[in-house]
């Protein structure tokens, strides 16, 4: 899958994440436990799936690798040029499907300033546009508010929920699913947000 380069809006940013980005991730994720471990996906044996305070090289050579298999596309999200966040899509899937799947974090200290909801219409602009995806989905636990908030922004569709479909903080979640289809906005995503 081909880089799209630096994709900005205004103060916001996002790029396919690099080596170097190991380390402002790690310490991201440290500095943030607290705001964060609530909505982080854990595994059911009880292994950790964020790494923490350990490196965070393993997790950006699987993230890279999903990117060469086409796979997935991992961004960090950029606020005036630094790093504040990742946003992540899984699940592309091609054929007659045409789709995927986008989850993302942002640091607490830029939380309520639009970043996440300008780096998702980033992204989903790229989906529709450079890979003629037809279907982008965001599932989101019913408690989180601030994702919550963004997809409302965004103005994306609810489409139901989905019981137990993810184990986030040690156990499995519900989570409500909303969607954007490549019609629906033909503006874009970016555009919308900026008549609002």
């Amino acid at each position: 899958m081909d880089d799209p380069g630096t994709l900005s809006a205004g103060r916001v940013a996002v790029r396919i994440i690099r080596w170097s980005d190991a380390e402002p991730l790690r310490a991201l994720l440290t500095e943030n436990r607290s705001w964060l471990q609530r909505w982080e996906a854990t595994h059911p044996s009880g292994r950790s799936v964020v790494p923490g305070s350990v490196s965070m090289r393993p997790m950006v050579r699987t993230l890279r690798k999903q990117l060469r298999a086409g796979s997935g596309m991992p961004f960090v999200v950029l606020y005036d040029g630094a790093v504040v966040g990742q946003l992540s899509v899984s699940e592309i899937s091609g054929g007659a499907l045409q789709s995927s799947q986008i989850g993302y974090w942002v640091s607490e200290h830029v939380a309520g300033r639009g970043v996440t909801t300008t780096a998702a219409a980033l992204v989903i602009d790229h989906l529709f546009g450079a890979l003629g995806l037809h279907r982008v989905e965001v599932c989101i636990r019913p408690e989180n508010d601030a994702s919550l908030r963004v997809v409302a922004k965004l103005g994306l569709r609810h489409e139901g929920s989905r019981t137990d479909y993810i184990h986030i903080d040690g156990a499995w979640r519900d989570h409500e699913v909303f969607v954007a289809l490549r019609g629906e906005t033909p503006s874009g995503y970016v555009a919308r947000l900026a008549q609002r």
